[in-house]
């Protein structure tokens, strides 16, 4: 992989305002619902979120599953349920019925503290919950979905919603929305790059000519074969894929060369898309830590 990922990083001011503004409205919500892209359970979670939560019991969102491995789906779903945690994959563009999942998961999640408030005649109100997650893994899109109406923007680019709402979204379900908030430094050099190779970093910081390089030699670690069928190209060479793409899709610049900077900007777009078929860049058995 490239050296290019080690340098990668993308923590604008309003990412620390939202960090303190998070801290302070915990108290007065029961449980937190984590967005996550299923391409990449692991990079698209937030540590300092981790940190922050303690022990309020979470619903984890596998967001655009549509697009992963859905057999790597299952596996990542088995690795982070726990007493507290709830793991769902949702389609949240396509299945209309993934708002209602949703509220399922979260009345399942707190069940238990529900009980004992009914056992001490106590009627539960609706649930309080804090939506959080990175950049662009479809947290907007989750609120829009539950609410039934574009309650929020939502767009395909990090660094959307810059504010924190609270949006009654079901008569059991209140949502306290939040920006997509990454953290200061990555400790792992590959978080980095698969968070870039998906669209949760700012394209303009990027050399996507790299970047893009980087996924292909992922894919070709996880999926041996797949792209050289799929581009009808013996090259193994994430440069020399790159110019087989340029080929393929007849990408070209000037006195017909092939233009790899295009094509490689194509490829993004279209693997960030699932065009390319159904990728999952990380592996549960990788990982050793905490959910």
């Amino acid at each position: 992989m490239s050296e290019n990922r080690n340098t990668i990083n993308w923590y604008p001011g309003h990412m620390e305002k939202a960090k303190r503004q998070m801290l302070e409205r915990l108290k007065a919500v029961d449980m937190v619902i984590e967005v996550r892209d299923a391409r990449i359970p692991d990079a698209s979670t937030n540590p300092m979120l981790l940190s922050m939560v303690q022990n309020k019991p979470r619903v984890i969102i596998l967001s655009k599953c549509d697009m992963a491995d859905p057999v790597v789906t299952q596996q990542w779903i088995e690795k982070l349920n726990s007493e507290s945690v709830l793991a769902i994959a949702l389609d949240l563009m396509h299945d209309p019925k993934s708002g209602k999942k949703l509220v399922q998961a979260c009345l399942k999640i707190m069940q238990p503290k529900r009980e004992k408030q009914i056992a001490r005649g106590i009627r539960p109100r609706a649930i309080r919950a804090m939506a959080a997650g990175i950049p662009n893994v479809g947290k907007s899109t989750l609120i829009n979905r539950i609410a039934g109406k574009n309650t929020v923007k939502a767009a395909d680019r990090p660094g959307v919603t810059k504010s924190l709402t609270w949006i009654h979204a079901d008569p059991q379900l209140d949502l306290l929305d939040t920006p997509g908030v990454l953290w200061p430094k990555f400790d792992d050099p590959r978080t980095g790059t698969v968070l870039a190779i998906l669209g949760s970093i700012n394209d303009e910081i990027l050399d996507r000519r790299m970047i893009a390089m980087d996924a292909i030699h992922i894919i070709q670690d996880y999926y041996p074969g797949y792209l050289e069928n799929l581009y009808e190209s013996g090259e193994v060479n994430p440069n020399g894929m790159l110019k087989a793409i340029a080929e393929k899709r007849h990408i070209l610049k000037g006195e017909g060369q092939l233009d790899t900077r295009q094509a490689a900007i194509t490829f993004l777009t279209d693997l960030r898309h699932g065009k390319l078929g159904r990728f999952t860049l990380e592996k549960p058995y990788e990982k050793t830590e905490e959910n």
